[in-house]
């Protein structure tokens, strides 16, 4: 009997981790992704989990001491760059890129295709097929929509489910460690540092260096700087230098000099000097609008969601990566498990991914309420030292529940 094929749109983190998985259990898999280029350069930092260290080694690819960075406490800045607080509670971090690299290069060149825009996607003698801007049709027996937060998959069977504009951005910057002064970097070595002001939160950590370069060191530190943005001042944003607006997002490349030029300057006036310094070494800040998006259904017949595609939570949560890596997981295992009835392995990936990904969604509305622009959503302390408390502290048992929640899903999902 021939393999069964399953198409993956999509090319990212998501999509990588289903191939792998799929290949794992008999089936031959393709990947479509609709950028040219590597994607390597894409990403920023990423908090990891058992869970996603126990999906490497699954796949074959473990995680090595070079690909992530173990922060052993929580600390909180105020405006003067001095601690306020710091609870000592270990964390480990990584880089987006240190796993797409390997993930890819894993994967045999022949399954991988790029510069593919899927335009639609219809039922097919075997099961469904993608068809593609270049005319091309290429039919399977399942097809896997893990084309992020803006699916054209999700957006042909659910078009009135779109991103929800949370009401603030992530302006992020990445700086090898060699870029900034002794102090900054003692300071920042080892820890996860907070900073809180109204409506705002920033965010720092060490995470592997990627570049080639041994001069650079080790580590490069990480900002994530959350600012309340109203939505014509995001549409300001979004607009490149030609006077073209981009949709919700825009490429990092078109981001005007002037919007970068505003958010330094901004970042000198209003954060701790330690983080001011990252942003002004940046060779390419750029921002991220924030989203949530919640998906009614996973599965459409034979075509399924995945990862962004079908739930977005906000970063807080600092579970994008593993949440995909786990619904691959469940996936490739209910496949397994019902070898002999596609239907009920989809039902069953439908029914078990959807309360995870209802979870780290209204999460990351919990942690980013107070950020957002109006009234709050929920009563929030006025008093510093309250604030810090509670941010510091609902983050880490963020951290807590993911881990209880994944364990059990990765345990039930190998058993």
């Amino acid at each position: 009997m021939s393999k069964r094929r399953a198409v993956i749109i999509g090319g990212s983190l998501g999509g990588l981790f289903s191939a792998h998985l799929l290949r794992a259990v008999g089936w031959d898999v393709v990947v479509f992704e609709q950028e040219s280029g590597d994607l390597a350069g894409r990403g920023a930092g990423i908090g990891t989990h058992g869970a996603l260290h126990q999906v490497m080694v699954r796949i074959g690819v473990p995680i090595e001491r070079t690909m992530a960075v173990v922060t052993r406490c929580y600390t909180c800045l105020d405006h003067a760059g001095n601690i306020v607080r710091e609870v000592s509670s270990p964390r480990t971090m990584s880089a987006w890129a240190s796993f797409y690299r390997p993930l890819k290069e894993h994967l045999p060149a022949e399954c991988c295709h790029f510069g593919m825009r899927l335009t639609r996607v219809e039922p097919d003698r075997t099961g469904i097929a993608a068809v593609f801007s270049d005319g091309s049709r290429i039919s399977a027996d399942v097809l896997i929509g893990a084309d992020g937060h803006r699916s054209t998959v999700r957006s042909q069977f659910l078009p009135e489910v779109k991103p929800t504009y949370a009401g603030y951005i992530a302006w992020r910057a990445m700086v090898p460690e060699d870029r900034l002064g002794d102090e900054t970097r003692q300071m920042l070595s080892e820890r996860y540092v907070f900073y809180l002001a109204d409506n705002q939160l920033a965010l720092v950590y060490p995470v592997p260096n990627n570049q080639a370069d041994p001069h650079l060191g080790r580590y490069s530190f990480n900002v994530v700087w959350y600012r309340a943005t109203d939505t014509d001042t995001l549409e300001q944003f979004c607009t490149d230098a030609s006077g073209r607006k981009h949709l919700g997002s825009i490429p990092p490349p078109l981001i005007r000099p002037e919007v970068v030029a505003q958010a330094k300057a901004a970042a000198c006036a209003l954060l701790a000097p330690q983080i001011a310094e990252i942003v002004m070494q940046s060779e390419q800040l750029f921002f991220q609008p924030i989203y949530d998006l919640d998906s009614p259904r996973l599965v459409f017949g034979n075509a399924v969601l995945l990862g962004d595609a079908a739930f977005v939570a906000r970063p807080h949560v600092g579970a994008g990566v593993t949440k995909a890596a786990l619904d691959a997981v469940c996936l490739a295992d209910a496949i397994a498990v019902h070898e002999r009835d596609l239907n009920a392995a989809l039902v069953r990936y439908d029914r078990e991914r959807q309360r995870f990904g209802r979870w780290v969604v209204n999460r990351g509305r919990q942690l980013g309420a107070y950020l957002e622009l109006g009234p709050p959503s929920q009563p929030f302390e006025r008093d510093e030292r309250q604030r810090v408390e509670r941010v510091m502290r609902e983050h880490i048992a963020t951290t807590v529940a993911i881990h209880d929640m994944t364990v059990d899903i990765t345990a039930k999902s190998v058993s």
